[in-house]
């Protein structure tokens, strides 16, 4: 905007959203990962929220797995401020190809976000941005201090936040460095990166074939070009990370959904439509859904437009296209993993 400093000037977001959702099934065989409700909400719609609450104006999405699902929830549940282009790919371009597909959207600022779209998450984006921006890198990840990176992987970083190794892969380090960096901190990536806008390029070739942004693009550029990679770590308590990848984080998700302090704090405030009273008692059941009276529900998600037979009995599994699919494995998430309030007020 004119007259705003860099730091204070918008920036365009994308959002990934075109995975085949394998881990999800069978969920994900009626419904994009993205268009999940949680508590009555596509999980897509939340993450819309947070960017429109932190100053995001313009938004991309990526579609292919069931793209009406998502179009449909989010034509119905998205914030007003928000301009919302797509990107629908024949085939999948994973994260990497679908970012260069994007890129000429993403390079309309000077910088800008990419967040993957099948998470709960709230964190202060206006301070992250700010954060990339004065560190003068030209990629930043953010990464979050959390037990559950022994289960989903770490990104390891040096005394100077460079990223020194993603998974097991060490980094190389650029040809004009002789030592070799050594790690003295690590995070769970959030699936949340920020770019410089001259750091969109370089990507692998042929154009148009699907590749992984950190692995095949980012991580080979560190000794190739010198390009800075590095991250900031955002504590439990200043964030909120949970994925939405499986059955069962779903089904934890719903029952036991994190206080968004940017989306106005506890579910009351960025739910959507369910029966009251429900969660309460250990279900979520959407409004629009037919229940008789005599059925009986035990940890379960019951999705719109389902009408449950007469003397249903569930327990720990969701109600969705005319069946009920069990989630076995829920895991019960210690409180200290789960996210509390967010430093920082959203502009």
């Amino acid at each position: 905007m004119k007259g705003q400093s860099e730091n204070a000037a918008p920036i365009r977001a994308m959002i990934l959203a075109a995975g085949l959702g394998t881990r999800m099934r069978p969920l994900t065989n009626y419904r994009a990962k993205p268009a999940l409700p949680v508590c009555g909400r596509p999980v897509i719609s939340l993450l819309l929220e947070l960017l429109a609450a932190h100053g995001v104006r313009e938004v991309l999405i990526n579609l292919h797995h069931h793209p009406d699902s998502i179009l449909e929830a989010v034509e119905a549940d998205h914030p007003e401020s928000l301009s919302i282009e797509w990107s629908e790919e024949p085939s999948p371009l994973g994260t990497g190809g679908g970012i260069e597909r994007a890129s000429e959207f993403l390079r309309g600022t000077a910088d800008c976000l990419v967040m993957a779209g099948d998470m709960l998450l709230d964190c202060d984006l206006t301070d992250l941005l700010t954060r990339h921006r004065t560190s003068g890198r030209d990629v930043t990840l953010i990464l979050r201090d959390d037990i559950r990176g022994e289960h989903f992987g770490t990104v390891g970083l040096d005394a100077a936040q460079r990223v020194t190794r993603i998974g097991k892969r060490i980094l190389d380090e650029p040809e004009d460095h002789s030592d070799v960096a050594k790690e003295v901190s690590r995070g769970l990536f959030t699936s949340l990166r920020f770019f410089r806008r001259d750091a969109l390029d370089h990507f692998p070739s042929p154009a148009g074939e699907a590749f992984e942004d950190l692995r095949d693009w980012l991580a080979p550029r560190v000794a190739s070009e010198g390009l800075t990679l590095g991250a900031e770590i955002l504590s439990e308590s200043d964030s909120v990370w949970e994925p939405v990848g499986t059955p069962a984080e779903y089904l934890e998700a719903n029952l036991a959904p994190p206080h968004l302090p940017s989306l106005g704090g506890s579910v009351a405030a960025w739910g959507g439509e369910v029966t009251p009273g429900g969660l309460a008692a250990g279900y979520v059941v959407a409004g629009a859904a037919s229940l008789p009276g005599d059925v009986e529900l035990e940890r379960c998600v019951v999705w719109d437009g389902e009408k449950l037979p007469a003397g249903f009995r569930g327990s720990d599994g969701v109600y969705a296209g005319g069946a009920f699919h069990a989630c076995p494995g829920a895991i019960r998430k210690p409180e200290s993993s789960r996210g509390g309030s967010v430093i920082g007020s959203a502009q």
